[in-house]
């Protein structure tokens, strides 16, 4: 059992969102006292469907609780969007004052649908797939860039394995979150778009390239990233638009919230991920994104993070605007040696930003500084960000 990082908030009604397999369930079973707890799964489909036809009836049956129940778990409630209307109901009326673990693992029908939210009575928390902390021991960089790091992956010790969880994962996504919602008319279109949209990971967003891949319009490409994004597969990463004199690009990046799953959409698994290479890079730049996500919301630290790229075409991997402290550009390097060339578009951008901070996180086990930029290991950098120095 890994210990989460997440803050659960046990003496308020909160909501937990994070995509299948982040470990939900199982943080709930170890968070909340089980002898106390009453758990619905709504993907259960006995389940979904008593509730479907009529949502009250969690009302009749929350009366005959165990007189000691004070927790219910609604376990993804995206499948049942109106059962929050009920909830909602028992929160304001209900002289027995349970309180409510929601999960999901898709906004898409709360969001489409104008689902009741419930107007902050409950927090909201993310969880996400293990972090390095999260890890501790278990952290092995290779393993986390090849297959990612959902919890359930941790049971398997052999490639073969790990594949073919990863391989259902892609499959079952498809069939569960897509076809059976009826996210989308045609399956077909938005199944090429998974392996193309993947390929393009962490890459800025050209509408047009990818439709004309898949044979859609760009339209309905914009559709699926954001299918990918309200289904938890992924976020968008905003360019950076502080006002200067520079025009910025106004394209979103794109990453995909696990390494694993994202080589597992592109049919990679099976290929050897060599340090050196271009993808190699990608893959490790996707991965350090995915820790400052994951550990800043975890932090709850209202860090906001984005890219630059401006019209000369310097990009920069990611900015970090941090309350109270100068703005943070980061450009990562996955190389074990890094020289004053890999620091060009920081000490570029500096020219523009004076009063702001530059770093390059990479694999180096030296910590240098290149002018105004400080090099660090990647490992030591992020654990210095969200300790907030």
């Amino acid at each position: 059992m890994f210990h989460r990082l997440v803050n659960i908030p046990t003496s308020n009604s909160f909501f937990l969102f994070g995509a299948r397999a982040t470990g939900k369930s199982t943080l709930l079973r170890n968070a909340l006292p089980q002898d106390k707890t009453l758990s619905f799964d709504l993907l259960l489909p006995e389940v979904e469907e008593r509730f479907a036809r009529h949502p009250e009836q969690l009302i009749s049956e929350l009366k005959a609780a165990p007189t000691n129940v004070e927790w219910v778990v609604l376990d993804e409630v995206q499948k049942v969007p109106k059962l929050l209307d009920v909830v909602h109901h028992l929160i304001e009326n209900n002289p027995r004052k349970f309180r409510f673990a929601i999960t999901g693992s898709s906004g898409r029908k709360l969001k489409r649908g104008g689902a009741n939210l419930l107007g902050g009575r409950a927090f909201v928390c993310d969880l996400f797939p293990l972090t390095k902390t999260e890890l501790g021991n278990q952290f092995a960089l290779d393993d986390v860039l090849n297959w990612g790091s959902l919890p359930i992956l941790y049971q398997f010790t052999s490639a073969a394995e790990k594949t073919s969880f990863l391989s259902s994962y892609v499959r079952m996504y498809l069939s569960e979150e897509i076809q059976k919602e009826q996210l989308v008319r045609n399956l077909d279109p938005f199944r090429h778009f998974l392996e193309v949209s993947s390929q393009y990971n962490g890459k800025i967003i050209n509408y047009a390239a990818v439709s004309k891949g898949i044979g859609v319009d760009p339209k309905t490409v914009a559709n699926y990233y954001q299918i990918l994004d309200e289904t938890l597969l992924g976020s968008f990463l905003l360019p950076f638009s502080h006002s200067f004199r520079k025009k910025l690009l106004k394209s979103p990046k794109f990453y995909f919230f696990d390494t694993g799953v994202a080589r597992a959409m592109a049919r990679q698994l099976t290929l050897p991920l060599l340090p050196s290479t271009s993808y190699y890079g990608e893959v490790f730049e996707q991965f350090i994104y995915c820790q400052i996500k994951s550990l800043c919301a975890y932090a709850q630290n209202d860090f906001r993070i984005s890219y630059y790229h401006d019209e000369n075409g310097i990009e920069i991997d990611f900015v970090v605007e941090r309350p109270g402290k100068p703005l943070l550009f980061i450009e990562v390097k996955s190389t074990t040696n890094v020289n004053e060339t890999m620091t060009k578009n920081l000490r570029t951008a500096a020219k523009d930003f004076p009063n702001a901070e530059f770093q390059l996180w990479s694999q180096d086990s030296i910590s240098q500084q290149l002018g105004s930029v400080n090099c660090m290991p990647w490992d030591i950098a992020l654990e210095r960000l969200i300790a907030g120095e």
